[in-house]
């Protein structure tokens, strides 16, 4: 019971000093490691050994994966290609469906790019077809956050399910995160378009607009957002970055499968190798360059590239102390406690999703969520009954789902949107709060259904 104790005072204090005293989240989470494992009783020299081969090994086995993901999301960002994927579904979706349209925008363009940046790039463009369209601003900017929130937390390469991959144990089956992450990360998404489209009708006052940022200017600030990109990319130049290395981790995911689908020899050999996930996410980064177009392409090219590394150097820094924190947490009696006291009490899939529903809600950020939580359960999965491959895949996502729950005024994200979109704060509370507690319980409730066939 002391040990239990012990693990809600450092969850409760990871929270506390990284929610309300703004501590950085690698540094909440370094000194839970240290602090526990003196509080566990574990011997001081065990503890550092422990913490510090933990980050090491994961930032030498992910690391590599987050960079050149976090690389691609910034090519595809500067380039217009995010953009250009934007228009293709318009010419695919029509006008007629601006929640719809919105909304697969949104989860197609955030498996790369963050969903902060996401919104920022295409804020543009949702004014210019709500307008169009005539439906509430309230409905459109809801269907694009949860859209672009739904890839977001659920499907690699995105840096937080990487992440929470890494911590659990289960990068050498991201294929299989990836299948199911993308049909769970849709149901999420259609679910905060259902809640979206509810307001498609409903008046609310903005909030005053700046200058630059006019709703009577909206079609001329798209247009001159286009055309500051000079001339977009195709939509296949555009989206195969982004499909080419997911395609790769799938087969290679195949590949690897009792089967031997690819058989023995050298072909089995030339896919795994293509579908490790940093040869694929290096090739993706290659297909990445071809958008680079004009004279100064190197520069713009070793220029993007260290705006990549600033980019993911917090994330890296951050994945790595959670690996530490739950080294220290395996490594500690708590591990036989939960074994003891969890196996019969059927919780599965719920403790993962809401542990991190918890920590999202308390502190802000799905990314902080996602590592934590991945550490904090990895090593109670065995108890739970989520010890073999397809279980530590389904609690990925259940820690994704829970990284959703519940974005308010703690989070940056919630910001973004609700300025952007010029929504009150009571009003968005009431649609952009609610619309991903929906939107999270709904990718929950899949992964538990999906987990009663292959569990």
């Amino acid at each position: 019971m002391t040990a239990l104790l012990v693990l809600i005072a450092l969850v409760a204090g990871i929270v506390l000093v990284t929610a309300r005293w703004k501590v950085s989240p690698f540094l909440a989470l370094m000194g839970a490691a240290l602090i526990g494992g003196f509080a566990f009783g574990l011997p001081a020299a065990e503890i550092v050994e422990t913490a510090t081969e933990a980050f090491g090994s994961t930032l030498g086995s992910i690391g590599l994966v987050i960079v050149f993901g976090t690389m691609i999301g910034v090519i595809l960002e500067r380039s217009g290609a995010a953009i250009a994927m934007a228009e293709a579904l318009i010419k695919v979706l029509g006008a007629r469906f601006p929640n719809l349209t919105m909304s697969l925008i949104g989860y197609v363009v955030s498996i790369p790019v963050f969903c902060d940046s996401g919104y920022v790039i295409l804020n543009s463009l949702r004014k210019a077809i709500t307008l169009r369209t005539g439906v509430s601003f309230l409905a459109t900017s809801t269907a694009l956050m949860t859209g672009l929130f739904a890839t977001h937390t659920l499907v690699p390469p995105t840096p937080g399910p990487l992440a929470a991959a890494e911590n659990i144990g289960i990068t050498d089956s991201l294929g299989l995160i990836i299948a199911i992450g993308v049909p769970v990360a849709l149901v999420a998404a259609l679910a905060g378009l259902a809640y979206a489209s509810s307001f498609s009708r409903k008046t609310f006052t903005p909030l005053p607009a700046e200058e630059s940022d006019d709703l009577d200017d909206t079609q001329r600030s798209w247009d001159e957002l286009r055309e500051s990109y000079g001339r977009l990319p195709n939509a296949f130049m555009a989206f195969f970055p982004i499909l080419l290395p997911l395609a790769l981790i799938c087969i290679g995911s195949v590949a690897e499968l009792p089967g031997a689908p690819f058989g023995e020899g050298a072909l089995l050999g030339a896919v795994s190798f293509l579908g490790t996930p940093v040869i694929a996410l290096i090739l993706g980064l290659g297909a990445a360059t071809l958008l680079l177009r004009g004279h100064g392409k190197l520069a713009r090219f070793n220029e993007q590239m260290a705006d990549s590394v600033r980019v993911a150097a917090p994330i890296l820094l951050i994945t790595g102390a959670g690996a530490a924190f739950g080294a220290v947490l395996e490594a500690s009696p708590i591990t036989g406690f939960l074994e003891d006291n969890l196996s019969d009490l059927g919780l599965g899939l719920a403790v993962p999703f809401l542990v991190a529903a918890a920590l999202k809600t308390a502190q802000g950020s799905s990314t902080v969520a996602l590592v934590s939580t991945s550490a904090l359960v990895a090593p109670m999965l065995p108890a739970l009954g989520l010890g073999s491959p397809e279980g530590m895949a389904l609690s990925v996502l259940a820690v994704g789902a829970g990284a959703m729950v519940i974005s308010h005024a703690n989070d940056s994200f919630f910001w973004v949107v609700a300025q952007l979109s010029r929504i009150p704060v009571g009003t968005a509370y009431r649609a952009l709060s609610v619309a991903t507690a929906i939107e999270g319980t709904a990718a929950f409730a899949t992964i538990w259904i999906i987990g009663q066939f292959l569990l």
